[in-house]
């Protein structure tokens, strides 16, 4: 099936369309609309037919003309669609290596990404354009594993069978996790030899067993082993890998998000990909950011630049909200690999050496006489685990007769106060406040109710009922029904019973549950859409809810959660699309949080305290990892730069550690 956004043209004719460009750009000034209409709307195949009858017809290089009316980055634009493809990337390698210094990024982004086919192309292209072996220019302006990899990938020698040993594939991850993680230092020749090596196929199934043997993702390992352009390059290698159409993406969004354009990046991509896959593309970028790319291009670009950007684009998938089979497979996977078991780790450990009734005395010393010692009270807190916490308020009212939350209450203020106090309740008695927070007063925090609720598990749920109902003298049942109504009520009443399933996956239920969740036909007032997802969403153990949003994808080519916020809107919706984050990759989903609760100007710190103090000794070590997969930047990294003072010291504290 054709991906592509440029189609050949219907009715196409070389002679007629030289004629009016000629006529476009005849006399004084051009018509810049008439050129961009012609171009974009013509393929490759049918630009270079174009160039060849300008030249019969007036004697003329047609890109020598272009060049000569045009301007700026409408002109590079332009000018880059009428080179074939192998000489567009040629022009762009010669580009990244001419001068001083090298554009790594763009030598990174063409060589990990093209086909074997592609790369011959290219060193061939290279050759006949310049007279000179690529190769050996490349190895002019490189060096180190960096260089070694890319030479390996010029030889475009990818094994491209399809049929793949199993035990090749364990020998694989297995010599891949004993080069780096298991190794003191890191063998990069292993690296370089599976990575370019290896057919597609073989290494996605690589990469799924590195999981399961590792605990972690094969990139995470490869940021933790590599480093500079190598690491760069390789990561950019198991994208591509994994999906080609993600990997684009991700280099369009990075390309215009934040304050100016990567111009020469988004040139390059729209051309190189609208007649290969651009339609996946878009798609996995609605997905994966939750805007089209057409929009993102109509914002953060102008004038006959933009126009024919939008061209190329072809669509805009926020107005068509179709759903195409490669981000169907791109969520796929990502069920596949959240079905993995991954040991879940907090940041805070039991102190081993832990002497409650020495802790209640630094924190008596602490906060005694003029002026407090914050320090000196972060490092107990954060560095004890609760139960330590617990033991240490029985301590100090055992050996002082003094309530310690008091004490602290009284000395502390804002958000170090607020982190430290929270810090100081069990789990339960902290998501009982939230929760109680959340529905008190005027106005109700929907968004709090939805993190704490669809993400708890059956004994945390229960748990926070009874600390709920001592520490206000009220159900929590109660509360959240008379503070919300219709679905959302329902979906909220029933996470609250705590009764999940808990077993594992049925695979002949999943299906039927699946075709449940895809049938919008039902017109049984009864047997609503909203019924059906909170039947199956709000009671289904994880493991089967994981298969059932498989069998889903399959039945549909859509994801659930696509599903969700194309039919459902309002809080329902954002509660149903939290509970498949949840199931899908519970750390993402909080890692995801975290990032929105600190981009941009200002800071939530609600959401940040209470992430970091009920995750944890859960998971946070985890949602570490996930941030720097989602963000390319480390929490504590964000967390220093987006907060001061105790408060950061302390969240630093909670962190763990930099990665």
């Amino acid at each position: 099936v054709y991906r592509g956004s440029v189609k050949d043209f219907q009715g196409f004719d070389a002679n007629q369309d030289a004629e009016a460009l000629y006529n476009a750009m005849k006399g004084f000034g051009s018509d810049k609309e008439a050129i961009l209409d012609l171009i974009t709307s013509r393929s490759n195949k049918q630009r270079v037919e174009i160039c060849q009858a300008y030249k019969s017809l007036y004697g003329k290089d047609l890109i020598a003309d272009l060049k000569y009316e045009l301007t700026g980055k409408f002109e590079r634009l332009i000018v880059s669609l009428m080179r074939p493809p192998p000489y567009g990337d040629a022009k762009e390698i010669k580009d990244a290596i001419s001068g001083v210094g090298t554009d790594e990024k763009c030598l990174i982004e063409i060589l990990a990404s093209r086909t074997n086919q592609e790369i011959h192309d290219l060193v061939a292209a290279y050759k006949d354009a310049y007279g000179r072996d690529l190769e050996a220019d490349i190895v002019g302006d490189t060096s180190g594993h960096f260089k070694k990899m890319l030479v390996v990938l010029l030889q475009g020698a990818r094994e491209e069978d399809d049929v793949v040993s199993e035990d090749l594939v364990e020998q694989d991850a297995k010599d891949l996790l004993e080069a780096g993680e298991l190794k003191w230092g890191t063998d990069e020749a292993q690296f370089i030899y599976i990575l370019g090596r290896r057919s597609r196929q073989h290494l996605r199934l690589v990469f799924d067993e590195y999981l399961k043997i590792a605990g972690k993702p094969i990139e995470r390992s490869i940021r933790g082993e590599l480093s500079g352009d190598f690491e760069k390059l390789m990561l950019a290698v198991v994208k591509c890998i994994r999906s080609t159409a993600e990997y684009f993406a991700e280099r369009l969004y990075k390309a215009m998000k934040g304050l100016g354009t990567r111009d020469n990046t988004l040139i390059r991509i729209m051309v190189s990909r609208s007649e290969i896959d651009m339609l996946d593309i878009r798609e996995v970028f609605r997905t994966k950011y939750e805007k089209s790319l057409y929009n993102m291009i109509k914002e953060d670009t102008s004038g006959e630049y933009k126009k024919a950007l939008l061209k190329l684009c072809g669509g805009d998938d926020d107005a068509a909200g179709e759903f195409f089979p490669e981000a169907a497979q791109v969520a796929y996977r990502m069920w596949e690999l959240s079905a993995v078991k991954v040991e879940l780790r907090g940041t805070v450990q039991p102190a081993g050496d832990f002497n409650d009734d020495g802790d209640a005395q630094v924190l008596r010393k602490a906060m005694k006489g003029l002026g407090t010692d914050e320090g000196a009270i972060i490092e107990v807190v954060t560095k004890r685990s609760n139960a330590q916490r617990q033991q240490i308020l029985k301590a100090y009212k055992a050996h002082y007769g003094r309530d310690l939350m008091a004490d602290l209450k009284s000395e502390l203020s804002g958000s170090l106060a607020k982190l430290i106090l929270g810090l100081m309740l069990t789990p339960a008695q902290y998501d009982a406040k939230q929760l109680r927070k959340a529905v008190e007063g005027a106005g109700t925090d929907e968004s709090v109710l939805i993190e704490i609720m669809a993400t708890r598990n059956n004994q945390e749920i229960r748990a926070i009922n009874e600390a709920y109902q001592e520490a206000y003298q009220k159900s929590l049942e109660d509360d959240l029904s008379s503070d919300t109504s219709g679905h959302f009520k329902r979906i909220l009443v029933s996470l609250a019973l705590g009764n999940r399933d808990e077993g594992p996956e049925n695979l002949t239920q999943a299906h039927e549950d699946a075709k449940k969740l895809a049938d919008v036909s039902s017109n049984d007032s009864s047997d609503s859409l909203e019924t059906r997802f909170l039947s199956i969403l709000c009671t289904r153990s994880y493991p089967h809810l994981r298969r059932v949003f498989q069998e889903f994808i399959k039945m549909t080519n859509h994801d659930v959660e696509h599903a969700i916020k194309k039919r459902m809107s309002g809080d329902v919706r954002d509660a149903f699309v939290a509970i498949v984050r949840s199931v899908k990759n519970k750390p993402a989903f909080f890692a995801d949080k975290l990032y929105k609760s600190m981009k941009g100007a200002g800071t939530d710190e609600r959401t940040l305290t209470r992430i970091m103090i009920s995750r944890s000794e859960i998971d946070l070590f985890n949602i570490r990892g996930e941030f720097i997969d989602l963000f390319d930047k480390s929490l504590h990294h964000m967390i220093e730069k987006d907060t001061s003072g105790d408060y950061r010291k302390a969240l630093l504290a909670l962190c763990g550690g930099e990665d």
